[in-house]
C-alpha cells in the first residue's frame, strides 16, 4: 500500500494514545495532537460507528518528517455514500423507537468521512477506537468508544479498517466490500459482510460471459485488494469456461499514466468485450478518458461497484457505457427509508424546517457542504446498498439484544460491560428476519448469502439512463442453476438488440475441428476438416471422432453413414457378363453332349470312349454351374457350396481326362504284339480311376469343413470407404490342399498327354489333352498371383474367370475337333479314317 508512509507518520504525531506528562499528574492519560470528529454523531447507550466516502476526492498533506503535516481536504460531495450513512442513521433511529429490540437501551452513533483514501480510512479507525475526548482519566486501557462499526464500502479501505480493529476484536461489518480475501477468518476474524463475496460474483462473471459466446475478451481491474483478488479469481474461472483473455490491465486511480496505458491497450485491441472489475471511482476515471479518446463500441460487462453508480451517468457516458451488463445488489425495499432520504433526515438533523425561512436557511448552511445536497431526490429508486447496511445495523442489535439478555418485561441488564468479543461471538450467531421478509444470517467466513441482480444500461423514454434489472444470479443455488436471463430485455452496445461477437477465430462448424495457432491464445484457432473416416457433429470441436468400424463419415464430415456393403452381385454389370459367359459354356456343354448322344453309334464317339466322354462332359457343367456360386451375396452355405463344388468339380473334370490319357497310352501297349494290357484297364477300371482321384478330393473337403470352413467375412481393411463381404478361406491350409490336388492332377494330366502326343495314330486325343491340360495349368498359374492382389469383389472375377476359363478350354481342346467333323466333315467319321486306312 503506497500510502503507509504517510499513514505511519500521521499514527506517530497525533493519533494514538499515550500516557505523557504535560504539566498533569503522571497517571493522567491525554491525546496526543487534535481529536478526530465525526461528521455526524449522536450518543446513545450502546454506540455503533460508521465509516462512508462522503467525500470522493482528498487532497493530501506534504510530509516532509520534519514538521507536523497539515490537516488533509476532501472536496467532491458523493450522493451515493451520504445516502449510505442517512440509511445507517433511520436503521438506528426506527431500533430506538422498537420495544421488542434493545426496549430500554438507546443506539448512538457516530460516522466518520474517510474522503476515499485508506489514508482517511486508518484516521477513522483510530477515532472510532479512541473516541474524541481529550483525556479518558488515569488509564489508557478504556473501552472502545463504539461497539461495532459499519463500513466500509470499498475492499482496500475495508481491509485497513479490519486489521486495524481486530487485534481488538471490534466487530466490522461492510455493506459492500466484496473481495474474497476477506473470508479469511485467521486474518479477519471480527470481519462480517452483508453482501456475497467476490468468489461468486467472479465466477459468475466467467459464466456470463461464456453464456453469450464471447471467447475473447479484454480485462480491466482497480489496482488494490478488490480489483486484484477479484480479477485473479475471474481469470482462473474463465480459464476454466474456455474464455481467452486477450489482455490483462490495471491501474489506480493516483497513477494517470498508467491510466493512459489501459486507454491505448484497449484503443488497439481485438477483443469487442471488456470485464471492468473497478471500484467506481476508477470506472469513473477509465470512462473519462474514454470519452474523451471517442473510444466506443465496447461491450462492457461490470461488477456491483459501478454498474448502478450514479457518479458514471453523465450526458456522453452513455456513449460507452450504453448497454453495459453487469452485477448488482438488489434493490432497496425498506418501507420508510425513501422518506426519510428525502425529507426526514434534513428535519431532523439539520434542522432544515419551520415557518421562519430566513432561520431555516441559516440553521441549514451551517454545513455548507451537506447543505448542497438538501433536495437531492434523484435516482432513489435505484438504491441498493441501503438493504446492506439496514440488515447491518439490525444484525448488531441483535447481538447486543443477546448479550444484555433483554426481554419484553425486564427490557435490558444495564450493568453488564459489553466486550468486544462477545458481540463478534453474538454476530455468528444470528438469525433474523427483517419487515421485507429476507432472512439474515452469516456463514462461516462471515459473509451472508446474497442474491445478485443482472443490470443493463438502456435509455428510458425521457432519455434518461435506466439500469434495467434483465435477470438475476442466486449465489446460494448450484452454479449450474444461478443464472436466471431475459435475453430479449437487454440492449446491447450501441443500442442494437444484436448479441455482439468478440472471438479471437469464428466457430469452427460441424465436419471440422480446432488446430490451435502457434504462439496465440487457445481461443486463436484454425478450421480444419476432418480427415476421411472422421466427423464431428459439435461447433468448436478439438479433434474429430473416428467413425466406428462399419460406419463411414459423409462429405461434410459431419456425421457417420454405414459403409456400403460390396460384393459381386448378379445385378451388377460384372455379374451380369460373368453369368452370360457361365450359361453360354453351360449351352455349349448341352449342345455338344447332344452331339454325343446322336452320335453315339460312329466310330468317331466310339473310339473316344463315350463312356469317359459324357461323364467328362457332365463334369465340365458342373465346372460352368459352380461359378454362379461365387456371385451373390455370401452366406455361410455359399461359402462352404463354392470351394468344394469347385474344387470337387474340377477333379471329377481332370479325372476323366486323366483316365482318357491313360486309355490312349493303354491303346498304344495293347497294339504292341502279345500284349493284354487293355484288359487291366477296362471301362470298370476307369470308372475306378475316376471315383478314386474324385474320392480323395472329397476327404480333403470333408475335412477341411470340419476343421475350419470357410465363412461369410466382412472385409474392412482393404477399402476404408466401403465394406467387401467376402467368404474367407477359413483355413488357408485347406484351401490350398484343395487347390494343390487339383494342380496335381493336371500336371500329372499334362505330363502323360504330353509322353503320348506323337503315338503312331491317326486320331491321337493325346494332343488335344496336352493343349487342353497347358492352358488350364496356365489358367491357374496366372490366377494364383492375381488372386491373391486382387482387391476386393475383383477377387470372387478372377477366381470366376479361371473356372470359366479352364472350363472353356477343355471344353474347345478336348471336343471341338470332334465336333468339327461329327458336322461339318462327316465323311472323316469312319473307321477307316480313324485306323488311318484312307487316303487322303
Amino acid at each position: 500500500m503506497k500510502m503507509l508512509s504517510g499513514t505511519t507518520v500521521l499514527i506517530l504525531v497525533g493519533l494514538i494514545e499515550a500516557c505523557v506528562t504535560v504539566g498533569e499528574p503522571a497517571s493522567l492519560c491525554q491525546i496526543q495532537g487534535s481529536p478526530e470528529f465525526p461528521v455526524l454523531s449522536k450518543e446513545g447507550d450502546v454506540m455503533i460507528g460508521g465509516a462512508f466516502s462522503i467525500h470522493s476526492k482528498i487532497t493530501q498533506p506534504p510530509f516532509f518528517f520534519t514538521e507536523r503535516p497539515t490537516a488533509y481536504k476532501c472536496s467532491s460531495i458523493n450522493l451515493r455514500e451520504f445516502r449510505f450513512a442517512q440509511t445507517m442513521i433511520f436503521a438506528i433511529e426506527e431500533i430506538n423507537n422498537k420495544k421488542d429490540l434493545l426496549p430500554n437501551i438507546s443506539i448512538g452513533y457516530r460516522i466518520y468521512d474517510n474522503c476515499a483514501s485508506t489514508l482517511s480510512s486508518m484516521r477513522a479507525a483510530m477515532a472510532l477506537m479512541n473516541g474524541h475526548e481529550l483525556t479518558l482519566g488515569n488509564g489508557c486501557s478504556g473501552q472502545s468508544a463504539v461497539h461495532a462499526i459499519i463500513g466500509e464500502s470499498e475492499s482496500s479501505s475495508t481491509i485497513v479498517l479490519s486489521r486495524t480493529t481486530g487485534p481488538f476484536q471490534i466487530p466490522v461489518i461492510s455493506h459492500s466490500a466484496t473481495c474474497e480475501c476477506l473470508s479469511s477468518r485467521k486474518e479477519y476474524p471480527a470481519f462480517f459482510r452483508t453482501i456475497v463475496s467476490d468468489l461468486y460474483q467472479s465466477r459468475a462473471l466467467a459464466q456470463l460471459v461464456k453464456h453469450f459466446g464471447w471467447t475473447w475478451v479484454g480485462a480491466v481491474n482497480s489496482d488494490n485488494d478488490y480489483g486484484n483478488n477479484g480479477m485473479a479469481i475471474f481469470l482462473s474461472a474463465a480459464q476454466e469456461e474456455g474464455v481467452c483473455v486477450e489482455y490483462t490491465e490495471k491501474f489506480d486511480r493516483a497513477e494517470p499514466e498508467k491510466l493512459l496505458k489501459v486507454v491505448e491497450v484497449i484503443k488497439q485491441s481485438t477483443a469487442r468485450v471488456i470485464v471492468g472489475f473497478l471500484a467506481h471511482v476508477e470506472m469513473n476515471n477509465l470512462l473519462e478518458q474514454l470519452s474523451l479518446h471517442n473510444i466506443t463500441g465496447r461491450q462492457f460487462i461490470g461488477v456491483e461497484a459501478w454498474i448502478t453508480a450514479d457518479s458514471l451517468v453523465t450526458p456522453t457516458s452513455f456513449s460507452v457505457l450504453g448497454g453495459a451488463l453487469g452485477f448488482a445488489v438488489q434493490k432497496a425495499n425498506i418501507s420508510g427509508l425513501e422518506d426519510f432520504l428525502v425529507r426526514g433526515f434534513w428535519e431532523t438533523e439539520f434542522l432544515c424546517n419551520g415557518t421562519n425561512r430566513e432561520s431555516v436557511l441559516r440553521t441549514c448552511k451551517e454545513n455548507p457542504d451537506l447543505f448542497q445536497l438538501k433536495g437531492h431526490d434523484d435516482g432513489l429508486e435505484k438504491l441498493r446498498y441501503p438493504t446492506n447496511i439496514y440488515k447491518a445495523i439490525y444484525a448488531v442489535a441483535h447481538s447486543l439484544h443477546n448479550i444484555l439478555k433483554c426481554s419484553d418485561k425486564k427490557g435490558c441488564d444495564k450493568a453488564l460491560e459489553i466486550k468486544p468479543w462477545e458481540v463478534v461471538e453474538a454476530l455468528k450467531q444470528v438469525n433474523f428476519t427483517i419487515k421485507s421478509g429476507e432472512r439474515v444470517w452469516f456463514d462461516e467466513t462471515g459473509a451472508a448469502v446474497n442474491r445478485y441482480e443482472l443490470v443493463n444500461w438502456q435509455r428510458g423514454s425521457d432519455g434518461s439512463v435506466l439500469f434495467k434489472p434483465v435477470g438475476y444470479y442466486d449465489a446460494s443455488l448450484p452454479s449450474d442453476k444461478g443464472f436466471s436471463l431475459n435475453t430479449e430485455a437487454i440492449i446491447w452496445s450501441g443500442g442494437g438488440k444484436e448479441l455482439p461477437v468478440s472471438v479471437c477465430s469464428e466457430s469452427c462448424g460441424p465436419g471440422t475441428h480446432k488446430v490451435l495457432q502457434k504462439g496465440k491464445h487457445a481461443c486463436c484457432f484454425d478450421c480444419v476438416p476432418c480427415p476421411v473416416g472422421e466427423f464431428s457433429n459439435t461447433t468448436d470441436s478439438n479433434d474429430c471422432k473416428k467413425c466406428p468400424e462399419a460406419y463411414w463419415s459423409n462429405q461434410n464430415r459431419d456425421a457417420c453413414l454405414p459403409k456400403n456393403i460390396e460384393f459381386l452381385s448378379f445385378t451388377e454389370v460384372m455379374g451380369k457378363i460373368l453369368v452370360v459367359f457361365t450359361m453360354f459354356g453351360l449351352l455349349l456343354t448341352l449342345i455338344v453332349a447332344t452331339l454325343f448322344l446322336v452320335n453315339k453309334d460312329t466310330p468317331l464317339v466310339k473310339a473316344n470312349n463315350s463312356e469317359l466322354s459324357f461323364l467328362l462332359l457332365f463334369s465340365l457343367s458342373l465346372c460352368f454351374l459352380c461359378s454362379l456360386t461365387f456371385i451373390g451375396q455370401p452366406t455361410e452355405w455359399s461359402c462352404m457350396l463354392r470351394h468344394t463344388a469347385f474344387g470337387i468339380t474340377f477333379v471329377l473334370c481332370i479325372s476323366c481326362i486323366l483316365g482318357k490319357t491313360i486309355v490312349v497310352l493303354m491303346a498304344f501297349k495293347a497294339t504292341l504284339p502279345g500284349s493284354n494290357v487293355m484288359k487291366w484297364f477296362g471301362p470298370a477300371q476307369q470308372r475306378l480311376t475316376v471315383l478314386f482321384f474324385t474320392f480323395i478330393q472329397v476327404i480333403i473337403c470333408i475335412l477341411w469343413l470340419t476343421i475350419k470352413s470357410p465363412f461369410p467375412y466382412k472385409n474392412m481393411h482393404y477399402y476404408k470407404e466401403k465394406i467387401i463381404l467376402e467368404c474367407a478361406l477359413g483355413s488357408p491350409v485347406g484351401f490350398w490342399a484343395v487347390l494343390g490336388y487339383v494342380g496335381f492332377l493336371a500336371l500329372l494330366c499334362f505330363v502323360l498327354a504330353f509322353l503320348a502326343r506323337k503315338l503312331p495314330d491317326t486320331f491321337n486325343e493325346a494332343k488335344h489333352i496336352t493343349f487342353s491340360m497347358l492352358i488350364f495349368c496356365a489358367v491357374w498359374i496366372t490366377f494364383i498371383p492375381a488372386y491373391v492382389s486382387s482387391p476386393g469383389n475383383l477377387t470372387v472375377a478372377v477366381e470366376i474367370f479361371a473356372i470359366l476359363a479352364s472350363s472353356y478350354g477343355i471344353l474347345f481342346c478336348i471336343f471341338a475337333p470332334k465336333c468339327f467333323i461329327l458336322v461339318v466333315r462327316p465323311e472323316l467319321n469312319t473307321k477307316k479314317h480313324l485306323l488311318g486306312k484312307t487316303q487322303h
